[in-house]
């Protein structure tokens, strides 16, 4: 089959290649065919390194297809049905799962150094590749396991499935779960991509009154404003913002959706005191952000970490399918935003016709 490979970390374009196979299908697995698979900025991370990914790997995490076998010992799928990507599976036995964060098991990350793919040709070690976050969705097909595959109702599309398998859940998740945006309240959003924008969606779902987008990006600024936002300007705008929206005290809520310190700092620097700092970008494990003792005592923030959404990741897909179905979200939309200028894109588009798949990019 094809799949797009990425050779070296630090390369910034994909090679689809013909002579790659999925490994691993055995009790307990199931073999999916990929039909819709999106680029979440994660990817992009490990492409580049900031993220920690064995190579060569095939990208992708976000994806949606139809089951083409199943393994011995699996129970409720069956071949032909359509499921979405989970790539973080709970075990259901692990401590974080038996205290209901089932967010934060580990069960999906033991298989991360574990080869997804191989290669029909070459030495054995260089036949080896990996999949991004045990999957790699950029492919025709993937071997995953069962619990990774979740069904979906037949009215959800495979392309709003995929999104909602990571970053819509991701940013709904930020708003309504993390950080509980309440009614009337103001927020900030900094980065307005895919996450970004589905945080905005969900803190106008939770009924903020005032959600200020911040991007340096114009087409995302006014992207913001369709999806919610009642203000967006680019990160020189911010504190003017500020002091207009909330008289200058801080913003109720702000979600920093790019994943550095820098912009960890302003998010935290906008927060009124006794506000709240939502950390939803993913980050290096060497950028630090720096805080002083005396103003974490004095301002008495919340600074709080979100994870895939912060909560139970197969309830949370229910709650966007239902504000989907409710029209109270936007996934339509959301991916006409995320298909934008990549590099990958031209890698993507050779896929499609061969592959059936639909791709939604964004960088």
């Amino acid at each position: 089959m094809r799949a797009a490979v990425l050779h070296e970390t630090g390369q910034d374009k994909l090679e689809v290649l013909d002579d790659v196979e999925p490994t691993g299908f055995g009790p307990g697995k199931v073999r999916l065919r990929i039909r819709a698979t999106g680029l979440c900025h994660s990817d992009v991370s490990a492409m580049n390194g900031v993220l920690p990914q064995p190579v060569p790997f095939v990208p992708g995490h976000e994806g949606a297809g139809e089951i083409v076998d199943v393994g011995d010992g699996v129970t409720g799928l069956s071949p032909g049905d359509r499921v979405l990507v989970c790539w973080l599976p709970a075990c259901g036995g692990c401590p974080a799962c038996r205290r209901g964060q089932t967010h934060l098991c580990l069960t999906g990350f033991m298989n991360a150094g574990t080869p997804n793919f191989r290669r029909s040709g070459g030495e054995a070690r260089s036949r080896d590749v990996f999949g991004f976050a045990g999957t790699g969705t950029f492919a025709e097909e993937i071997v995953i396991g069962a619990g990774c595959a979740v069904p979906i109702p037949d009215d959800v599309p495979f392309d709003i499935a995929a999104l909602i398998g990571c970053g819509v859940t991701t940013g709904l998740g930020a708003a309504l779960t993390t950080a509980k945006v309440e009614a009337g309240s103001s927020v900030a959003v900094i980065g307005c991509g895919g996450v970004g924008i589905s945080t905005i969606q969900g803190a106008r779902a939770a009924g903020a009154a005032q959600i200020v987008a911040v991007d340096p990006v114009e087409s995302r600024r006014q992207a913001a404003l369709r999806f919610g936002a009642t203000e967006a300007v680019d990160p020189d705008g911010l504190a003017d913002a500020r002091t207009r929206v909330t008289a200058g005290e801080g913003f109720d809520y702000v979600f920093e959706v790019v994943g550095t310190s820098a912009t960890a700092r302003t998010a935290y620097d906008a927060t009124r005191r006794g506000g709240t700092l939502c950390v939803v970008g993913a980050g290096a494990l060497d950028d630090f952000l720096r805080i002083s003792m005396f103003e974490l005592f004095f301002d008495e923030k919340r600074i709080l970490p979100s994870l895939y959404g912060g909560g139970d990741v197969l309830r949370s897909y229910e709650r966007a399918i239902a504000l989907w179905r409710a029209g109270r979200i936007d996934l339509a939309g959301l991916i006409t935003h995320r298909v934008r200028l990549a590099e990958v894109n031209d890698a993507i588009g050779q896929m499609r016709t061969g592959a059936a798949l639909r791709t939604c990019i964004e960088i």
